[in-house]
């Protein structure tokens, strides 16, 4: 399978001594839904930004799509899209200006960007809202918002923080139905997550960073075992006390 994301030995660093990502590596390919799984403070969010360019990073290399996130940004932000764990949107718009106003950004034709929202929006049961402002919006429905906007380019690859944080279970159900459609069409997804049942019931692979190490990764059924993925967590976790 082509590779969407290849991390290399990615480090990151917090002032002088704190590494929040310690020479993290993985690939993510098309068709993969990627669980990105550890504790809190573990560089969940800080690997997640680093890949998108977000954050700029120490050392290593990051590639989506075969470009390189450092030296050549652009063509990477083209391909991918990212959803915070919580959404700064521009609550002074309405819910269809800001989602032109993506299309626009990623020069999205006006009769499939048309297309998609109404698609999406209809899905995630927002499109009787999308004339009132952001700024009305509930939680929830920010996180549809977002998660319509991030869907308007068809992104080759999808970096989720906690996507399913704030997201009514039905939501929460399309978002997974959207995640394999995208998959089986060539796409790739990678998320950040606490709820290891979802994990184990969605990815085909994970990894498990702890104190900005991988130490765990691979296809879920080889991760696993025989074992349910929260026992195999804790006994990764004890195995790496330090």
């Amino acid at each position: 399978m082509n590779e969407v994301l290849r991390i290399s030995h990615l480090v990151k660093t917090y002032g002088k001594e704190k590494r929040a990502v310690d020479d993290l590596s993985l690939t993510v390919c098309e068709g993969d839904i990627y669980g990105f799984i550890g504790q809190n403070g573990a560089g969940k969010t800080t690997t997640l930004r680093s890949v998108t360019g977000i954050l700029p990073f120490d050392s290593g290399e990051v590639y989506i799509d075969g470009n390189s996130v450092r030296t050549d940004p652009v063509a990477c932000k083209k391909v991918t899209a990212y959803i915070p764990d919580n959404p700064e949107l521009y609550d002074f718009l309405t819910g269809i200006q800001y989602l032109n106003y993506i299309g626009d950004v990623f020069g999205v034709e006006r009769a499939l960007r048309a297309e998609r929202i109404s698609k999406y929006a209809k899905m995630f049961r927002i499109d009787g809202d999308l004339g009132s402002l952001i700024g009305a919006y509930s939680h929830g429905m920010k996180q549809k918002l977002a998660v319509t906007s991030a869907l308007l380019h068809a992104p080759k690859l999808m970096v989720l923080d906690e996507p399913f944080v704030g997201l009514d279970p039905e939501a929460a159900f399309k978002l997974k139905q959207v995640f394999r459609e995208m998959c089986d069409a060539g796409s790739a997804i990678f998320f950040s997550t606490h709820v290891l049942d979802v994990a184990e019931k969605l990815c085909n692979k994970i990894a498990i960073i702890k104190n900005g190490k991988l130490i765990a990764d691979g296809d879920i059924e080889q991760v696993r075992g025989d074992e349910s993925l929260e026992a195999v967590f804790m006994e990764v976790l004890e195995r790496h006390e330090e």
